[in-house]
């Protein structure tokens, strides 16, 4: 994801400085595309940009880029700006602010989330954020079941997306994601692994207010289950391949 936000940027005529990640020929790789450094420590990234967009995988991550020991992005950071884009806890970005401010700067959360306003204060974004990713999940795993159904009564799944296209059942995860699961079309594009970490934060916040969420607990295990078996990094539309007769459990194919 960090990748395409910064080619976006470029394409946009902002000036790429620097970049990192973690994966060093991935950095490297990128920094060439863009004509930018890649940078081998985060205090490098923070010492040459005034702006600095973060996408992480989870709340460790997140903790360790901003607070780690000897070198984090909020070394030398006075005056700095922080573009927070990942789907964490919203507790985190909390602490992440806190210490930003210490430092003498600044953070905003970035709801990645196109399909929605972007959140105005605090932790808003990080739990929209999650929500949408919750329900997201929930449709993904709806309409892969009821595409296996559909398979295993024998009906044509292009009549049958068409149909659900025309009723209820419609959704935007049926336009992006139908078509996929029917040809078992997984490249990656948000994986499994990030459905369960999403899910888990949705599920995790309704623990804490004391509500059952059935379904997005049904749909994480679901996920787990993806990542448990090798999936988790095909995209999430690949959750089909646990519901369709004569895939992955039956046949170890993994599409």
């Amino acid at each position: 994801m960090g990748a395409n936000m910064a080619h976006r940027l470029k394409d946009r005529e902002f000036h790429i400085t620097a970049v990192y990640d973690t994966n060093r020929a991935a950095a490297t790789s990128l920094a060439a595309e863009l004509g930018c450094a890649a940078a081998q420590d985060l205090s490098e990234v923070t010492a040459e940009s005034d702006v600095i967009f973060t996408v992480v995988t989870d709340d460790n991550a997140m903790r360790q880029i901003f607070g780690g020991t000897g070198d984090n992005l909020l070394v030398n950071a006075r005056g700095k700006l922080f573009v927070n884009c990942a789907t964490i806890s919203p507790q985190v970005h909390v602490d992440i602010e806190q210490l930003a401010e210490k430092a003498d700067a600044q953070t905003l959360e970035a709801c990645m989330a196109s399909s929605i306003p972007q959140a105005r204060e605090g932790s808003e974004a990080a739990k929209v954020k999650a929500l949408v990713n919750m329900v997201m999940n929930i449709n993904t795993a709806g309409l892969a079941e009821g595409l296996a159904l559909g398979a295993a009564l024998g009906l044509d799944l292009g009549m049958l997306r068409e149909v659900f296209s025309q009723t209820g059942a419609a959704s935007r995860v049926l336009e992006t994601d139908g078509e996929d699961m029917q040809n078992r079309e997984h490249s990656c594009f948000f994986s499994a692994a990030h459905a369960a970490k999403d899910s888990g934060i949705a599920l995790e916040a309704g623990r804490s207010l004391d509500l059952d969420l059935p379904l997005a607990r049904a749909t994480k295990e679901q996920y787990d289950r993806m990542v448990a078996e090798g999936l988790g990094e095909l995209d999430k539309s690949g959750i089909a391949e646990l519901t369709f007769k004569d895939r992955h459990k039956h046949s170890g194919h993994h599409g």
